[in-house]
């Protein structure tokens, strides 16, 4: 009996750098389908941007207007058809990830960006994504909400 103690003492440490890279992983792969979200974008590729997009996602911008808040829903296929279609300035949407949170095939990650026209400053705000992890195609976008504001970046 002693000598079964340590040794399954044992295993599960040696078993613990296994199961605690698993979740980093993941946490990769959900920036990896948001950050090629934001690569179509620039690009102006929908096809890459729609490769990243869950069946039936959902896009809302909070804005204030007169001192309201308000949740504005936007549109996917208008989003992707706005991408699609060529437009004089890169739409440069720089972003860091400031939280990544995954569990099971959720993930939620948060975060700041500043978004330009080209090579000028537009807006900046904060999103927030939530992501699904498909059996087919890996992780993929259900939802993202947005702030947009002009100043007071980061």
């Amino acid at each position: 009996m002693n000598i079964l103690l340590p040794a399954v003492s044992l295993l599960l440490v040696a078993s613990g750098p296994a199961v605690a890279q698993r979740p980093d992983a993941e946490a990769a792969a959900v920036q990896r389908t948001i950050q090629t979200f934001f690569a179509g974008m620039r690009a102006g590729d929908s096809a890459l941007v729609r490769s990243t997009i869950a069946p039936g996602a959902v896009f809302h911008t909070i804005s204030n207007r007169g001192g309201t808040t308000q949740v504005q829903p936007e549109s996917p296929a208008d989003f992707l058809k706005a991408v699609g279609t060529p437009h004089q300035q890169v739409w440069d949407e720089r972003i860091t990830f400031d939280k990544v949170l995954v569990d099971a095939n959720l993930a939620s990650v948060w975060t700041p960006y500043e978004f330009y026209l080209g090579s000028t400053f537009s807006h900046c705000g904060y999103n927030s994504f939530q992501l699904v992890k498909l059996a087919a195609g890996g992780w993929k976008i259900a939802h993202i909400i947005d702030t947009r504001r002009k100043e007071k970046c980061k």
